[in-house]
């Protein structure tokens, strides 16, 4: 079975359910069949019998007879019995006969009457008697009329009566079911080809681009909303977030490959330099401080890259707690302020009892982020005013300053990594501040948007949910 595809798996299982079903219904088909037989030849029984009541007469004289009519006239008791001439006649193999109360047979047929002749006569009811392995069916019939009494009709049928109407469906069953289930089963597996046929283009177009590694390719499987155009679209979607993936990872490669070189080659210029020929004392220790400053920023951006990188990849390492939001903002600002940056001023406003449920050290992380490029951006003696306050459902946690702004072309670019604004200040930062604070804004399920005018200054917005 493990070797087997879908498809023929699928037809095996209709096929199996449709026989066990077949098999079913020809059960049930067969057993109401064989009662509803068996009761038409139970009531064809009584019918014949009853109708046979009115075909016997008594009469005291037999010159009062009907003289018209050719029957069959016997002497009983006083009198004479009339019988009707198709009387004997065998009705839908339904036998009537004409008995005396000791059971003595006066006139019919009865083909069983030495089994029958112990059986008691009772009126008006059936009656079973097994004879030879089959089932015969008696009714019973009281005649009484005048000068006439110990009469009785017997009626008799055997079950075998419906066999040849049985036999004749039993065939037709076992003909057209069988048939039934290999139509059925054809249909299937045409009918399983036809549907399985959108989940093997799914799998073909993925092997194409798996083996291709193009990640452009898509599976075109028409239009439709089913499970299976629901389940491409799926893939779709997923080629498409991989293919960004990658092109984001590409592009970050070589954006910190960009970033690193030009420290790289200060430092290495640097020490080239110092030995090429004897230097002075001074120029020994400017070109150490330019090695040791190329350092430090390569081990800020690298922290950076690691942290970054830990946040997309091992978001589940960071435990989330009920933090102190208000506590938190007090903190940072407190201690931010004391930097006073190009004499900018920081001040604060904070709601109390504000708590947001996450990870204190990235939230942290978050506001300092937000702060470090309000001061980067600023202007000489400007300000910086961060707001913390609940906002509906909502906390809202606002950082603006009064800078340099951002043009409006490249306001949903800051938070890529690796992108800055203002060229002019691409030596300061590593470029993935306000890209970190979107991944952390991100990992507690925020939002995080910037309105800024250029020259008039910016403002970060973050909401977060209570």
């Amino acid at each position: 079975m493990k070797n087997l595809s879908i498809r023929v798996k699928i037809t095996l299982w209709f096929t199996v359910i449709l026989v066990f079903i077949t098999f079913c219904t020809y059960v049930i088909v067969f057993s109401v069949y064989r009662q509803l037989l068996q009761k038409t030849i139970r009531d064809e029984l009584i019918r014949t019998v009853e109708g046979n009541v009115d075909e016997v007469e008594y009469y005291s004289n037999i010159g009062i007879a009907d003289s018209e009519e050719v029957d069959y006239y016997m002497a009983f008791g006083a009198g004479y019995l009339e019988i009707d001439d198709d009387f004997l006649d065998k009705v839908n193999e339904v036998y009537t006969s004409l008995y005396n109360e000791d059971s003595t047979l006066l006139y019919g047929e009865n083909p069983v009457s030495r089994h029958t002749a112990s059986l008691d006569f009772a009126d008006s009811k059936i009656q079973h008697l097994m004879i030879n392995g089959t089932l015969y069916y008696i009714f019973d019939r009281e005649l009484t009329f005048g000068g006439a009494k110990g009469l009785w009709l017997r009626g008799v049928v055997s079950e075998n009566q419906g066999m040849t109407q049985m036999t004749a469906m039993t065939r037709r069953l076992l003909f057209f079911m069988p048939l039934l289930v290999v139509v059925s089963t054809i249909g299937g597996y045409l009918f399983a080809k036809r549907m399985l046929k959108p989940i093997q283009e799914i799998s073909n177009s993925a092997a194409r681009i798996g083996g291709s590694g193009d990640l452009k390719k898509r599976i075109e499987i028409g239009e439709g909303k089913d499970e299976l155009h629901q389940l491409a679209a799926g893939f779709n979607e997923m080629f498409q977030r991989l293919e960004n993936a990658f092109e984001t990872e590409r592009q970050f490669t070589a954006d910190a490959s960009h970033e690193l070189r030009t420290p790289v080659s200060v430092i290495m210029a640097q020490c080239e330099m110092s030995l090429e020929e004897t230097r002075s004392s001074e120029e020994y220790e400017q070109a150490l401080r330019t090695i040791q400053r190329q350092g430090r920023k390569m081990s800020k951006l690298i922290n950076d890259m690691l942290d970054f990188t830990r946040l997309e990849m091992r978001a589940e390492s960071y435990v989330r707690e009920l933090v102190d939001m208000t506590e938190l903002v007090q903190s940072v600002c407190f201690d931010m302020a004391m930097i006073k940056e190009k004499d900018i001023s920081l001040n604060y406003e904070a709601e109390a009892d504000i708590k947001v449920y996450g990870n204190r050290k990235l939230l942290q992380r978050l506001l300092i982020n937000l702060i470090t490029n309000a001061y980067r951006y600023g202007r000489e003696n400007g300000f910086i005013f961060i707001s913390l306050k609940r906002k509906g459902q909502k906390v809202e946690l606002s950082v603006a300053d009064n800078g340099t702004g951002i043009a409006e072309g490249e306001q949903q670019k800051i938070f890529q990594r690796f992108y800055q604004a203002d060229n002019s200040h691409s030596g300061i930062g590593t470029g993935l501040g306000l890209s970190m604070a979107y991944e952390i804004v991100k990992f507690h399920g925020g939002e995080i948007h910037v309105e800024s005018k250029l020259g008039k200054g910016s403002t970060f917005l973050v909401d977060f949910n209570i």
